[in-house]
């Protein structure tokens, strides 16, 4: 049983990298906002980097999604910005989650007050 060791090892899930949240800022007009948000990630190249994060509200729709096109190896952590995020009437809260290449969205979310 211990020759096949090795085997199951390789068979073994590989852990999620998730990008950390460090930060978030948002401002905004009437339903039109802004947001600044930092994050930190251990990008390795194109195989492993932060690609986007996203703003959702609390049931998880996507209100904006930011694209990062490629890997900041030596740039950590970094702040990208949206703007033109539409908010409807009556969200006061929303979240950031940040996505990962190859992982995908990470299970982190930051809450941002937007009172």
């Amino acid at each position: 049983m211990i020759r096949f060791l090795p085997l199951l090892m390789l068979a073994a899930p590989a852990f999620a990298d998730d990008a950390v949240i460090e930060n978030a800022t948002a401002s905004g007009s009437g339903n039109n906002w802004s947001f600044s948000v930092t994050l930190r990630h251990a990008d390795t190249g194109w195989d492993d980097y932060a690609d986007g994060w996203r703003v959702v509200t609390s049931d998880g729709t996507e209100l904006g999604l930011r694209v990062l096109y490629h890997p900041h190896v030596n740039e950590q952590p970094f702040t990208r910005n949206l703007s033109g995020v539409t908010i409807p009437d009556g969200i006061d809260e929303v979240f950031i989650e940040a996505r990962t290449l190859p992982d995908g969205w990470g299970k982190a979310r930051l809450a941002v007050s937007l009172k």
